[in-house]
């Protein structure tokens, strides 16, 4: 594992960064998880080997640090994560994000425009968090009530429905997730599904089968954005297919 250091109080983001001579892709985890948890099983898939793969836990997440004092939005990670690709000198890279990361990779992408190849994103967040989303039920409650008390009953709840995402989420800062659930509220001008749309690189769009359906898969289609559906798999595909995810980002780079 690998550390950047992401501003002048010598906070460090931490990545594996594995070897490959095809274009890098930069993997950005969602909400509660880390790429050093998420991605290592996907990233070693036959279809994605011979890329650049780099794996990042976000600021608060995982092996990264934490700090208290830190905003935590999600143009906040994206401001860090625009310096990082420009550190590691990627004049061409591909993203993929998962769900609240794909807020923070859009906001990225409008950084860095010209060095896009192409963005794939899983069941991302393309418009300010609504009720039944877990970023909503974070962000909607006072953060010193989530920090001091709910974060640890919503780890508990977890840790048997559902106990891959709660075993990442209880490494998190309580803090971290509180602030970006609050940005995810809050949204962005411009949205984030305007971002993606008015992208002029490679675009695609990925669902787990157990999904659907959902309304926006038309919609997404209508804007001429590729959609790739995962078998045998929901929200945490990264979890329950990760063969079959691989797959659907391979064909997200080859798309013409």
């Amino acid at each position: 594992m690998k550390e950047y250091i992401v501003d002048k109080t010598n906070n460090k983001m931490r990545y594996h960064d594995l070897p490959g001579k095809d274009t890098p892709i930069l993997f950005i985890h969602g909400l509660g998880c880390a790429g050093s948890f998420d991605y290592p099983e996907v990233a070693a898939q036959t279809d994605l080997i011979n890329h650049r793969r780099i794996l990042i836990d976000l600021l608060g997440s995982g092996f990264s640090d934490k700090p208290d004092n830190y905003l935590y939005t999600v143009k906040e990670h994206a401001n860090y994560l625009y310096n990082f690709v420009q550190d590691l000198k990627l004049d061409k890279f591909i993203i993929f994000a998962h769900s609240l990361g794909g807020a923070v990779a859009l906001e990225l992408a409008n950084k860095c425009r010209g060095n896009m190849e192409t963005i794939i994103l899983s069941e991302a967040n393309l418009d300010k968090s609504g009720q039944g989303s877990s970023s909503y039920e974070f962000g909607t409650y006072q953060e010193e009530d989530f920090v001091n008390g709910i974060f640890d009953e919503v780890v508990n709840e977890n840790s048997s429905v559902n106990s891959m995402w709660a075993s990442t989420l209880s490494v998190c800062s309580s803090t971290a997730i509180s602030r970006i659930s609050k940005s995810a509220v809050a949204g962005a001008e411009p949205s984030w599904r305007e971002i993606l749309y008015s992208l002029k690189c490679k675009k695609t769009f990925i669902f787990g089968e157990k999904s659907l359906p959902d309304d926006d898969q038309i919609e997404l289609e209508r804007h001429m954005i590729n959609v790739e559906i995962v078998k045998s798999a929901g929200h945490s595909m990264a979890w329950e297919n990760p063969k079959g995810l691989a797959e659907a980002i391979k064909k997200g780079i080859l798309y013409a």
